[in-house]
């Protein structure tokens, strides 16, 4: 049963998650911490303060203003206005990825259960909780902390994304072992006790759900490749500020690298 549990996590991950977040072609490494607000981007390393932008096109490095000319005010307030811009963008996709798991997991146990099983609305529940905690830590009006491994908060998302979801699935499985066997039992009389009519029938259950769940990742996919996008333009607008600022020549702290644009 344990092994049974397993499969339909794994089954459930695979389909939710495949489209998801396509690190193979988006690498982002965030090499400072970051705070971020409706008023201030603060970079730190280390507990101190690198540099912040106070406001629209302030500039503070080593607690000190910078003198900006016309020009680089511009590209200052451009450069914050991107920062600032992706975050609801990060907020959607990791919602809508927490929904798509919701709906993943209706759609298996719905089918094994019955409609309005009591293991399906726990998780639901569980990954509701989940998507509120997320939506309430990315917000510019409670501020957002990134610590320097590009972690939000001190806590929040400290393990993998994906794992934390996979864990509250595993968890309510596990405490609901008993409607589960009944289920499992149910499915191997339909198939007249022959095993592998059986496993042909759950492998079956398993790709009618990820044929339906492949189209809504599809569209979660394009809005990662739209975020990863996002941030290599904000990859580059780092660059052009170091170019163009001499106080901030040296502060290399956001590198992405695409599958179409390489940072060397």
């Amino acid at each position: 049963m344990k092994k049974f549990a397993a499969a339909l996590v794994t089954m459930m991950s695979t389909s939710v998650w495949a489209h998801d977040f396509n690190t193979d072609s988006c690498d982002v490494n965030l090499n400072s911490g970051m705070h971020i607000n409706h008023q201030v981007i603060e970079f730190t390393k280390h507990d101190k303060t690198l540099y912040k932008i106070v406001g629209k096109d302030t500039l503070i490095v080593a607690d000190n203003e910078v003198y900006l000319a016309a020009d680089q005010q511009a590209l200052v307030a451009d450069y914050a206005a991107s920062i600032r811009a992706v975050v609801p963008q990060v907020k959607s996709i990791a919602i809508e990825g927490i929904a798509l798991a919701t709906e993943g997991v209706n759609l298996a146990f719905n089918e094994l259960l019955g409609e309005g099983n009591n293991l399906g609305s726990k998780l639901t529940r569980e990954l509701e909780l989940l998507s509120n905690e997320l939506d309430n830590h990315l917000s510019l009006e409670q501020g957002i902390n990134f610590d320097e491994n590009g972690v939000i908060g001190e806590d929040f998302l400290g393990e993998d994304f994906e794992q934390r979801v996979e864990e509250t699935i595993e968890t309510a499985i596990q405490e609901s072992l008993g409607s589960l066997l009944i289920a499992v039992g149910q499915e191997m009389l339909f198939a007249g006790g022959d095993m592998e009519a059986f496993e042909a029938r759950m492998e079956n259950f398993g790709s009618d759900i990820e044929q339906q769940m492949e189209a809504r990742a599809a569209l979660l996919e394009a809005k990662a490749d739209t975020l990863c996008q996002s941030i290599h333009l904000i990859d580059q607008a780092e660059e052009v500020l170091r170019s163009e600022i001499d106080e901030l020549a040296e502060f290399d702290l956001l590198t992405v690298t695409t599958k179409s644009a390489h940072k060397a």
